[in-house]
């Protein structure tokens, strides 16, 4: 195995990495031919995935590209296999991570696969009420008014009317107009 590339090789273009701390792609090469089926079995055997052990491959022979220039000759062969073996843990530990917390959210999917929500849910029916109370107050007052005459205080469009000294009509146009307001607001609301 030659040395590892003096100050002035080639760098990959792009690389953040200066040139003179880079190992050049012919010596990356070589470590690739002399060291990679066995780095590739070590991955594969602690593992036992191979898009994992791919993954962690690449990883690497990216790593021996970046920092190879740090380990001496004599001891390169042992600093690729330490490199490879905390690949291969830091995708186990992410793995396991992954794992503990899709087992920590299964009872939630478990319980809205069996009691799915809908509107009869008392959460949804409490937040439904809340987006009408909050649509409610973005009305005009005299909208606001008419609304709460008709729908709580169970008053007729005549009754409402005289009590705010208005035609018939404007009342009646005014609760339509007001209706389609709040029904286009809670509607965006629902939109995703």
């Amino acid at each position: 195995m030659e040395e590892p590339s003096e100050p002035g090789s080639s760098a990959m273009p792009g690389d953040p990495t200066p040139e003179s701390h880079r190992l050049d792609a012919e010596h990356v090469a070589q470590l690739f031919d002399a060291h990679g089926p066995e780095v590739y079995r070590l991955l594969l055997g602690m593992l036992r995935d191979p898009h994992q052990a791919h993954d962690a491959f690449q990883a690497t022979f990216l790593k021996a590209i970046e920092r190879g220039h740090t380990a001496s000759v004599e001891t390169f062969r042992g600093w690729l296999f330490r490199v490879a073996a905390r690949e291969a843990l830091a995708l186990r530990r992410a793995g396991e991570r992954r794992r503990r917390h899709e087992q920590g959210f299964a009872w939630l999917k478990h319980a809205l696969i069996a009691n799915p929500i809908g509107p009869e849910d008392p959460l949804v029916r409490g937040e439904r009420i809340e987006a009408v109370r909050v649509a409610l107050t973005e009305l005009p007052p005299l909208d606001r008014a008419i609304i709460r005459a008709r729908m709580f205080e169970d008053k007729t469009f005549a009754q409402i009317a005289q009590d705010h000294h208005l035609p018939l009509g404007t009342v009646l146009t005014r609760m339509r107009r007001a209706l389609k307001r709040l029904s286009q607001r809670l509607h965006d609301e629902d939109e995703p």
